[in-house]
């Protein structure tokens, strides 16, 4: 078995080992867990049946993320996107009434699919793996520091350390609520063993929040074995047809690219926090970049929206992780998550606080995650100004606007249009000037 594993995802070669390993794959996947229990809910508003949609989003990202293990040997594990769901579900299907189109949940799985198709063309074609080479090397370290401090506002927001402010937008939670204690006890857990330099200092910090979190009532324990929901009600719904009129084409232009960027941020950051960048190329892009898509359409076959790269796949790569051995644990625990529903929720459903609902087991460790994923801040070249003030701009981006995709669209359209003024336009390379002018067509017309 010793001898599979290691010619299957050569674990010397990359100085790791199963131990660490396993440790690596078990973290990404406590840190991932919510989705199993977000996504239903929030998919669950256009009048899709919430069973089906946990069990498909469980397959789906099962699948995709022993794929990307399997085949681009990478610990990245891909499940459906935050923020993709919402525009799914509030603004595709959400009611006229309320700002959304209107659709039905059918036609947006159509559409969704449609984009997944997309993806996949450009992932084969080798265009989207182009596109990473085409990044200078500041605008990648920026896409990860970026990641890390939007990792890090979800964390602070999901242990109640910040809220929403009028006039401020955002100002100090409130620090002496039992939950946010718990978040800050955690946190502080994580750290220590963190400076301690123990491999498993994520993993650890977050089952001992979990525990502390049940014995004090503020999770509920809701048993540990349940029979997985049908995924009969949304399985092959999606209307293909329906989403090929004409009105539908900005919608798939959307979903296109949110995919496209936020994969692409992803990939970038979580590879350059493990180490991955060879002479600031990823191996084996085009495998991660096409697992990513066909995720996605086997996702909206069962029923289930835009799956993409996470960046939660990060506290797996800070635990330790490096090759597709921590996904095929990730994977597993996945699809183990469908029978062991009832305790996977304890992480997932997160704990109500008012009109906010906290996640205090899983915000510690976004929050160690956000502070290792900043430290490329110091690999920006600030010597050169355009890929100065473009990094600055996809950092800042990223937590303020609350998208990894903005953050890439703002440090594009400043490094290609700073690069022109200043006469160094010949630097850039031509899909970059490509994609800022989408970016700045997509900003002008949507």
């Amino acid at each position: 078995m010793a001898a599979v594993i290691e010619r299957l995802f050569a674990l010397r070669a990359h100085e790791t080992d199963v131990r660490t390993e396993v440790i690596g794959g078990v973290t990404t996947f406590v840190t991932l867990s919510y989705i199993v229990f977000v996504q239903p809910a929030v998919l669950a508003t256009t009048g899709m049946d919430a069973g089906a949609v946990l069990s498909a989003t469980c397959l789906a990202s099962a699948l995709a993320t022993l794929l990307m293990g399997g085949w681009a040997n990478y610990p990245i594990a891909v499940a459906p996107a935050m923020g993709h769901n919402f525009y799914f579900a509030f603004m595709v299907c959400g009611p006229l009434a309320t700002g959304g189109l209107g659709y039905p949940w059918p036609v947006a799985l159509g559409a969704n699919c449609i984009a997944g198709v997309a993806f996949l063309v450009l992932s084969l074609v080798g265009v989207r793996e182009r596109l990473v080479d085409a990044i200078p090397s500041s605008l990648k370290h920026a896409i990860a520091a970026g990641i890390g401090l939007l990792i890090a506002l979800v964390g602070c927001e999901w242990a109640g350390l910040v809220r929403a402010a009028p006039g401020t937008l955002i100002a100090l939670g409130n620090l002496r609520h039992p939950t946010t204690l718990l978040a800050i006890a955690g946190t502080g857990l994580t750290a220590v063993l963190v400076a301690r330099r123990h491999r498993g200092a994520i993993l650890i910090g977050t089952l001992a929040t979990g525990v502390a979190a049940a014995l004090s009532g503020l999770v509920p324990y809701r048993g540990l074995v349940a029979l997985p929901p049908s995924v009969l009600p949304t399985l092959g719904r999606l209307d293909i047809a329906g989403a090929l009129r004409p009105d539908m084409v900005a919608v798939i232009f959307v979903l296109f690219f949110l995919g496209l960027f936020d994969t692409v941020g992803t990939l970038v950051g979580v590879a350059e926090q493990g180490g991955f960048l060879q002479d600031d190329r990823l191996p084996r892009v085009r495998q991660a970049m096409a697992t990513d898509a066909v995720g996605t359409i086997v996702g909206t076959i069962l029923g289930t929206s835009t799956v993409t790269a996470y960046v939660e796949s990060a506290a797996g790569v800070q635990a330790g992780a490096r090759t597709g051995l921590a996904n095929v644990v990730t994977a597993g625990l996945l699809l183990t998550a469908l029978f062991f529903s009832p305790l996977a929720r304890m992480a997932g459903e997160g704990v109500r606080v008012g009109d906010l609902t906290l996640y205090p087991i899983v915000a510690p460790a976004l929050i160690m995650v956000g502070s290792f994923m900043i430290r490329s801040v110091a690999r920006i070249d600030f010597d050169d100004p355009p890929a100065a003030f473009a990094s600055y701009l996809t950092i800042v981006t990223m937590p303020f606007a609350f998208s990894i995709t903005e953050g890439i669209a703002f440090g594009f359209i400043a490094y290609a249009g700073l690069m022109l003024v200043v006469g160094r336009g010949r630097e850039v390379h031509p899909l970059l000037y490509v994609f800022a002018t989408l970016f700045v067509v997509r900003y002008a017309l949507l």
